[in-house]
């Protein structure tokens, strides 16, 4: 039997700096088994958030994280883009 996909989850996405401009908001909830799907789900919201998602890193529950991470019911994913200086 081929291993299931892991279940969906629902998340808090926080975005900081150019990411919260190109969302619109400083936080929100979204859908998704896996940081990607959060991230993407977010994309598909918000399209001028691709170009900041594509340099970002993401915060899992204040850990650094890939985009194939498990994401935990009422997680929380934050997407950070590169800062200046730093």
């Amino acid at each position: 039997m081929p291993p299931s996909a892991p279940e969906s989850r629902t998340v808090t996405v926080r975005y900081w700096a150019a990411a919260r401009a190109a969302a619109g908001t400083d936080s929100e909830q979204r859908a998704g088994a896996t940081v990607g799907q959060v991230v993407d789900a977010s994309v598909a919201a918000h399209p001028d958030l691709a170009r900041v998602a594509a340099v970002a890193t993401f915060l899992l529950d204040g850990r650094s994280v890939g985009r194939d991470e498990p994401v935990p019911d009422g997680g929380t994913v934050e997407v950070l883009p590169p800062f200046a200086g730093g």
